[in-house]
């Protein structure tokens, strides 16, 4: 059963300690992060639950958000890379090590360009390290499912988010390495759905929807719903940021802390 407008028990929530996040059309509203959800990361951040983003984003954008965010961590490139910033200085860990993700993704970009036609690649694929993103802003749902088969017909992995088709070559994605990022902060298996939740938006977090048992859908995600084998527990009653901003409120009553001023 889906649940509208954040109908949790405090018990179900009161134990999370990490949120992971998508970026676009779930913390951004129209492109922009409004200056509520902004303070919603801090008010998070206050009350001791980590903000972990995960996006299709590039490593700049990445790069960016752990070193001016009060964020924990951030996965980038729909999973092929995890930033965190240690000492001030930016760690970066590739799911197969940045030489061989670089070499795939000249590769994959060669293969993939023939088939764009009017497509066009995205603004910030210069900071890109690992995979691919097409702008698919008014496009229609049939051009870019046929574009995203195409691509799936080389052999390439394909996320199809609000923005973008992020497609690359690897055995990786957003659930993956948030799995990885959970071990490497020593959060048990048998945790996992105690102490973590994650909010999403789009068709690209079905698995991360599957994978964490505090799933949140900000209200944007109702017209691509039914096209989500696995669907959010919970869905805000507000789209984008400011269901974000809910969900925040929400988690942090659960655990007893009030946001700060």
């Amino acid at each position: 059963m889906i649940f509208r407008g954040l109908a949790p028990l405090p018990e179900q929530l009161q134990g999370v300690r990490y949120l992971f996040t998508d970026i676009d059309d779930t913390l951004t509203t129209g492109g922009r992060l409004l200056p509520e959800t902004y303070q919603a990361l801090w008010d998070l951040h206050a009350a001791g639950i980590a903000v972990i983003p995960v996006t299709g984003g590039s490593a700049g954008w990445c790069e960016h958000i752990v070193r001016a965010w009060p964020v924990a961590a951030a996965i980038g490139e729909s999973g092929a890379l995890a930033m965190t910033l240690e000492n001030g200085q930016v760690e970066m860990d590739f799911w197969d090590g940045e030489a061989v993700q670089a070499e795939r993704q000249a590769q994959h970009l060669h293969m993939v360009e023939p088939l764009l036609q009017d497509f066009v690649l995205a603004r910030d694929q210069r900071f890109r390290l690992a995979d691919l993103a097409i702008d698919i802003t008014g496009r229609s749902r049939h051009d870019v499912d046929a574009l995203a088969d195409r691509i799936r017909a080389l052999g390439a992995r394909v996320a199809i988010s609000s923005i973008h088709i992020n497609s690359w070559i690897g055995n990786y994605d957003k659930q993956t390495m948030s799995e990885r990022l959970l071990r490497r902060l020593d959060i048990a298996q048998d945790e996992i759905g105690e102490r973590t939740a994650f909010v999403g938006d789009s068709r690209n977090d079905a698995p991360m929807f599957g994978y964490f048992r505090n799933a949140f859908g900000v209200a944007n995600i109702l017209p691509v719903l039914d096209d989500i084998a696995t669907k959010p527990r919970w869905i805000s009653s507000r789209p984008a940021g400011l269901g974000f901003v809910d969900i925040a409120r929400t988690m942090i009553a659960a655990r007893g802390a009030a946001p700060t001023a």
